[in-house]
């Protein structure tokens, strides 16, 4: 099938990949502008643009390119922008979306799976509306959660998605013949700094769904720490304390305790939570996180 692929980040490579693999002809690549992804000044191009290149297909970063491409149907991954009617309404085009629709429509699927406790989540073949995430769902697979990192379930989800797309693409029923959503539905709102800061205020179980989304921090006497790996402790400690006791640098929180298994201090290097916690402050003390 003469295909346009529209995607950016690392988890809409596994996509394009089985596109490729599965040898549908990806006659226009979509990608966002390259930008700075790291501390340099330089511009990077995206995951997906750089694979585009790898398989030697074209490229564009401008949207309206898609509808002079003679594809009869597009594919939508992680693209990062909404894809107007007109557009749609010229090559049709299906989206893989992780989640089990409607649950969690929008931005961050995965992580405000991992964040409400969702025992199971999974991924969505669907065909693009003007709507948010709306389209009628023509094949899902499901996973269970269990205490993955959002990392480690987008990455199985990615590749989950990939399997499921080539099966709908090469299925005459199941491209032909989606089914209406139903259920309640849900949306997943951006993950911003406040999601990820870590408070005292919240239970030791919202905390480290907290951590397992990556990027969670709090500040310990005014010094932002980055909190990279963490579990549930048996230790009693008040909220808002952070020690040291038994070998484990614990933080008390509304409900429950959380020990600290590494961490990255402000203007320092990413490390063991009992080493950080022997070179600052030593044992005994008791002082206060926010």
């Amino acid at each position: 099938m003469r295909l346009t692929f529209l995607g950016t980040p690392e988890a809409a490579v596994p996509s394009l990949d089985a596109l490729v693999a599965a040898g549908h002809d990806v006659v226009l690549v979509v990608t966002r502008p390259d930008k700075r992804r790291g501390r340099g000044s330089e511009l990077s191009p995206s995951p997906v643009k750089t694979a585009a290149r790898a398989h030697g297909l074209r490229v564009t970063h401008r949207l309206a390119d898609v509808e002079t491409s003679g594809a009869e149907r597009g594919v939508v991954v992680a693209y990062g922008a909404i894809i107007p009617a007109s557009l749609l309404a010229v090559v049709p085009m299906l989206n893989v979306h992780f989640s089990l629709l409607p649950r969690w429509r929008g931005a961050a699927p995965v992580q405000r799976a991992i964040l409400a406790g969702d025992l199971d989540t999974g991924v969505s073949i669907i065909s693009l509306e003007a709507a948010l995430d709306t389209g009628p769902v023509h094949l899902e697979r499901h996973v269970a959660i269990e205490e993955k990192s959002a990392a480690v379930l987008i990455d199985e989800l990615a590749r989950l998605g990939a399997a499921a797309l080539i099966e709908v693409l090469d299925t005459p029923a199941l491209l032909a013949h989606p089914r209406a959503q139903t259920g309640e539905v849900t949306y997943a709102e951006k993950i911003t700094k406040e999601t990820l800061h870590l408070s005292p205020s919240r239970s030791a179980e919202e905390t480290l769904r907290t951590v397992r989304l990556g990027g969670a921090f709090c500040f310990v006497e005014g010094l932002r720490v980055m909190v990279l790996g963490a579990r549930a402790s048996v230790a009693v400690v008040a909220a808002g304390v952070v020690t040291s006791l038994d070998g484990e640098v614990v933080l008390g929180t509304a409900e429950g305790t959380v020990a600290l298994d590494s961490v990255r201090p402000e203007g320092s290097q990413t490390m063991a939570a009992s080493a950080w916690w022997r070179g600052r402050y030593g044992a005994g003390t008791r002082i206060q996180w926010s």
